[in-house]
């Protein structure tokens, strides 16, 4: 069998130039990059976008940041779910139509859910 003809030749060769251009290019900025010899404080301190870091790193988040996080993690699954839905609805038929309704209907309720529970409104 000829080496081209090895279903698993491209599987191999993507594995090999996954190893080999990030181990390059570490290599390339080893040898031609910037050198500092010696150890600047400010240089091992966190970056706020220019300004100059104040308080203590580990500060407590409000629970309604995360109930923020987790709503638009739902609602990004969602369009991940319904973009496909959309480009074979004709191919599903009325069977993928109307499971994407019970679908859309079961997020509509969670919505519904949350805005009547306050999970909107940040005090």
């Amino acid at each position: 069998m000829d080496l081209l003809e090895n279903p698993y030749f491209g599987v191999g060769l993507l594995f090999l130039f996954a190893l080999t251009f990030p181990a390059l290019f570490l290599i390339l900025s080893k040898a031609f990059g910037p050198h500092s010899s010696r150890r600047e404080p400010m240089k091992y301190t966190t970056y706020e976008s220019g300004v100059v870091p104040a308080g203590e790193p580990r500060q407590r988040f409000s629970v309604k940041y995360f109930l923020y996080g987790m709503i638009f993690i739902v609602f990004d699954l969602e369009v991940v779910f319904v973009y496909p839905w959309a480009v074979l609805a004709k191919r599903l038929g009325i069977v993928g139509f109307f499971e994407m309704i019970f679908f859309i209907t079961i997020l509509t309720l969670g919505l519904g859910y949350v805005w009547r529970k306050g999970g909107f409104q940040w005090e």
